[in-house]
């Protein structure tokens, strides 16, 4: 993403102030737009991020964006920067256990599309550009405080914004929830996860997405464009940077005689927490993306559900209808949360009794027309329309 150069001041006064410039905020501002509401769009960095970090964006955001943009082609601009990839096969080493189509989705979208997190935002950011927005930085927030008619907004620098709401765009870590007092409940797991995107021969090629388990511990292989790979594995003692040696031997355990790493790009090890907001909204300061829910990467939900959750709280503000926005987000976050928690227990388990009866359960059940139908538009995200 192009840097843009640091604006020098703040407005006084806006209607929406949406604190941080990830895709969740990106897409909220995209939305503000095109309804024709005012607002401000503040981020702490310098400039976007260019790692991968997300990299599937599933049917139904490829539909919200399609909703955002029908005349000017916002999702076929994202599919022609990735990688449309319509199966997810799950292994145990290299034996292959079933295979979760997407093939028969409901939707103009029947796949799901690998594509770095750094190109979503690039398409966002162009499409505000477009519509006259754009992103202020680097403005850190570091305070914030409500009365019946506003929100005071403090930055680093002193400066103060005015507006009418503020939402909270900017993570787990997020200044606008702690505002707000909300709290965030849930804990974290007790394995760390590995995340690397590497250049590499691997066996199954790049049409699918791979989650092969093992004894020790899951990896999740998926392509991404130009010939890389994402690669997303669990760890007890990984490196704070792992080295192309870490990933091979993760590869090595996981899915032996599979995978040689040729290069890597990029990599990092992180710890996964499942929480949701206790509420998403208190006064006028809201929550969206992970500052109102977090969860394991499994399935790829994350930057999915804060596109959803931004599209849909951009159309209450500008419709007038704030107290729709919870009732019809917030179980939409526990119900991803939830899968996720299953898919990340089912993948991590070390129990071998478990894991037998796991291996000889999902070849059976992922035979049935409609299980496989109901997983398959559950990861797409296609029953939160």
């Amino acid at each position: 993403m192009a840097p843009q150069a640091p604006l020098p001041a703040l407005p006084a006064r806006t209607t929406v102030a949406v604190v941080g410039a990830g895709p969740t905020g990106l897409a909220l501002a995209v939305t503000l737009a095109e309804a024709g509401v005012d607002f401000v769009l503040l981020d702490r960095q310098a400039e976007g991020a260019n790692t991968s970090r997300a990299a599937v964006v599933h049917a139904r955001t490829l539909e919200v964006l399609d909703e955002l943009d029908p005349s000017h082609g916002l999702s076929a601009e994202l599919i022609g920067r990735g990688i449309p990839i319509s199966r997810f096969r799950v292994r145990d080493g290299a034996r292959l256990l079933g295979t979760v189509s997407f093939d028969g989705l409901r939707t103009a979208h029947p796949y799901a599309l690998m594509v770095p997190q750094y190109e979503t935002e690039a398409v966002l950011l162009e499409r505000l550009r477009a519509l006259g927005g754009e992103v202020h930085r680097p403005h850190e927030v570091t305070g914030l405080t409500q009365d019946p008619d506003g929100v005071t907004l403090t930055t680093a620098t002193g400066e103060t914004l005015r507006a009418a709401y503020a939402v909270g765009a900017d993570g787990m870590h997020s200044v606008v929830r702690e505002a707000a007092g909300i709290g965030f409940t849930g804990s974290s797991y007790e394995e760390t996860f590995v995340l690397a995107d590497v250049a590499m021969d691997w066996a199954p090629g790049p049409r699918e997405v791979s989650l092969t388990f093992g004894g020790a511990g899951l990896a999740v292989v998926a392509p991404l464009p130009g010939g890389r790979y994402r690669i997303v594995a669990t760890a007890r003692q990984a490196p704070a940077r792992p080295d192309r040696a870490d990933v091979q031997r993760l590869l090595d355990e996981r899915a032996p005689g599979q995978a040689t790493v040729t290069a890597l790009v990029w990599s990092s090890r992180f710890r996964i927490h499942h929480r949701i907001a206790d509420r998403y909204r208190r006064g006028r300061l809201l929550l969206a993306g992970d500052a109102a829910h977090v969860h394991s990467p499994a399935g790829g939900q994350g930057m999915n559900t804060g596109i959803q959750d931004a599209y849909a709280l951009g159309r209450a503000l500008a419709g007038g209808n704030l107290d729709a926005y919870e009732s019809a987000r917030r179980p939409v976050a526990r119900r991803v949360v939830a899968l996720t928690d299953r898919l990340t227990r089912l993948s991590t388990t070390r129990n071998p009794v478990l894991r037998g009866l796991r291996n000889t359960l999902f070849p059976v059940l992922v035979r049935v027309p409609a299980l496989q139908s109901r997983l398959a538009t559950e990861l797409a995200e296609l029953n939160y329309r």
